[in-house]
């Protein structure tokens, strides 16, 4: 039986609108994923670095591998990845780099320029947006990604699998990486060095962490059908299959580009204890 708990009391910041697309967090200001602790974590190459929730739970953030080149359990996934790859919260751009040297074309998109300006140096084509701002190709991509804790986007697992719907073709393929045990929770959380993890730091944002049963459930929801899953280093992975019409497509070569206020991104690993 799934695990559904709620951390923070529902708030406006917090709920998806009408249109579809959740709240931002803050109007105007930037999130934490573009502040300077993780921007700094990424230069350094390592951490440490939590996500804290309100009441002093902390996640671990494993910059160490974000930053390090596509493991045995990233090229699981990358030799699964069809056609063109959009990878959601890319981070420093490991996987986007990865996917350029098996010839396959992909682009990067995350909120932190830090993250972005890291993959264009590893090579890879990137963008700083978030995944509900406009996005080159809108309705062509062929394989979306959503690994290292990304299904937690925006606390809202509906409205983010919606909005993948809308920026894949028809049929196309999404791989999301998920916690390993049965878990369906939601929680504000603030990004924190470990030194700083008894007062927090940043702006609070919403976050989910979703276990496989979960993400299947809200996928089913959202049109997505589950291909095929599997276990890896420890890490686990779900592959979902869109439903085979669409209504509309943009352009594969729109030019879009909008400054992101949206916040992303843990691993999906287990939380350690408060500190």
């Amino acid at each position: 039986m799934s695990t559904s708990r709620e951390f923070a009391p529902p708030t406006t910041t917090g709920k998806a609108r009408t249109d579809g697309r959740p709240r931002r967090l803050v109007d105007g200001v930037p999130p934490s994923w573009s502040a300077t602790a993780y921007a700094d974590a990424l230069d350094a190459g390592r951490g440490p670095l939590f996500l804290r929730r309100t009441d002093g739970w902390l996640l671990p953030l494993e910059v160490e591998r974000w930053c390090a080149a596509a493991d045995a359990a990233d090229m699981s996934v990358l030799e699964r990845c069809e056609g063109t790859v959009l990878d959601i919260g890319c981070g420093p751009g490991r996987l986007v780099a990865a996917l350029g040297a098996r010839g396959l074309p992909a682009l990067g998109i995350d909120v932190s320029e830090a993250a972005v300006a890291h993959t264009i140096r590893l090579g890879g084509r990137a963008l700083c947006r978030s995944v509900f701002d406009p996005v080159p190709g809108e309705g062509r991509w062929s394989t979306a990604l959503l690994l290292d804790g990304n299904v937690g986007i925006g606390g809202d697992p509906v409205a983010l699998l919606d909005r993948v719907t809308r920026l894949v073709a028809p049929g196309a393929l999404l791989i999301a990486e998920t916690v390993p045990v049965d878990v369906d929770e939601r929680a504000h959380v603030r990004i924190v060095h470990l030194a700083g993890a008894q007062g927090g730091a940043g702006t609070p944002f919403p976050w989910a962490r979703l276990g496989t049963p979960a993400l299947v459930r809200y996928a089913a929801q959202a049109g997505w059908h589950l291909e095929a899953q599997w276990t890896t280093g420890g890490r686990c992975f779900v592959a979902l299959r869109s439903r085979r019409t669409s209504s509309s497509a943009e352009p594969a070569n729109s030019t879009a580009v909008m400054s992101s206020q949206r916040a992303r991104k843990p691993s999906a690993d287990r939380p350690v204890a408060n500190r």
